[in-house]
């Protein structure tokens, strides 16, 4: 029997959004985004949004958080917050806790998104009972999708945002090397995440010989739209190209035929730039397989509130 009131996280590397969910079927309310920095521990955060929503103790909590979940303990890849689940369960004393990716999270959001919550980017229309891929840059790279089982939507928990980045240039590939030679490994969320943009600006000036003058991605975007900064502009488009081969490849693999969407906190904020960059022709740029990725839709979400608060809703629902 589904347990109420329900208290909902979508817990990221840099904000965590929560919401609350009084009954079967009522929608989501008391959402709000509180900054992770703020707090030394994810109870912390949690107990300070009851506390400003006046809200009593949740009989179910389910949380989509940006880690692998492989056990009891979670220990955060791009933020400082680590916890044990049974340990959080008892402290916030409430019957049940579910723990999740918070991509796998937002995976099971999507069949619910409406028109208006997303941006076709390329392709046609999406096949019937076909799988879905999910990837989304932010302060990680998100990956996940949807099998279909039936009339039931199977989600996928991994960590498809560490795959090795392969070049596709002779200039990507010392791209590439600058930053292998940083971090030792160059996976796909070291170039597409926020500070992975960084990385990218800098390495690009050192390939064309300038000094780097700004050091986050907000500078970097904001100097490429807004200021039509050429360096900036190329950050930004070897960005959207890296995004698109990587898209590509998990719709290869996923036999996505049912679509793939584009989360995160990234490309939305540069949406009607992204549409006309090199993203779509090099999610296509697959070979002999270019024809079976063009028919293929990809969607950028594009949603006020965090659709993977109801993503962990339905994660308590399913078991």
């Amino acid at each position: 029997m589904p347990l109420f009131p329900r208290l909902l996280g979508d817990i990221g590397g840099t904000n965590a959004r929560f919401a609350w969910q009084s009954q079967p079927g009522a929608p989501l309310e008391h959402i709000r985004v509180l900054p992770g920095a703020e707090y030394a521990e994810v109870a912390e955060a949690i107990e300070a949004y009851l506390k400003l929503c006046n809200l009593p103790t949740p009989a179910a909590v389910g949380i989509g958080i940006a880690n692998p979940i492989t056990g009891d303990q979670v220990v955060m890849t791009n933020h400082h917050w680590s916890f044990s689940i049974a340990a959080l369960q008892q402290r916030l004393g409430a019957q049940r806790l579910k723990v999740i990716n918070d991509f796998t999270a937002l995976a099971l959001a999507l069949p619910s998104l409406t028109a208006d919550q997303k941006i076709q980017i390329g392709g046609l229309t999406p096949m019937d009972n076909a799988p879905v891929a999910l990837l989304g840059a932010g302060t990680g790279l998100g990956v996940s999708g949807l099998i279909p089982n039936g009339d039931q939507w199977l989600p996928i928990a991994g960590e498809g945002g560490h795959v090795s980045l392969a070049a596709q240039s002779a200039e990507e590939f010392r791209v590439i090397e600058c930053i292998r030679q940083k971090y030792g490994h160059t996976s796909a969320e070291r170039v597409l995440s926020g500070q992975g943009l960084v990385d990218l600006y800098q390495a690009l000036s050192q390939e064309q010989g300038h000094t780097p003058a700004l050091s986050s991605a907000g500078e970097i975007s904001q100097a490429a739209l807004k200021d039509q900064d050429p360096l900036c502009l190329a950050c930004l488009d070897m960005f959207s190209g890296f995004l698109g081969s990587v898209a590509g490849d998990l719709a290869l693999t996923l036999g996505a035929r049912g679509g793939v969407y584009i989360g995160g906190g990234i490309v939305p904020r540069f949406l009607g730039w992204f549409e006309t960059s090199s993203f779509r022709q090099r999610f296509e740029a697959k070979g002999r397989f270019a024809s079976y990725l063009r028919n293929i839709p990809v969607w950028v979400i594009q949603a006020e509130e965090s659709p993977a608060l109801l993503g962990a809703a339905r994660a308590l629902d399913i078991g």
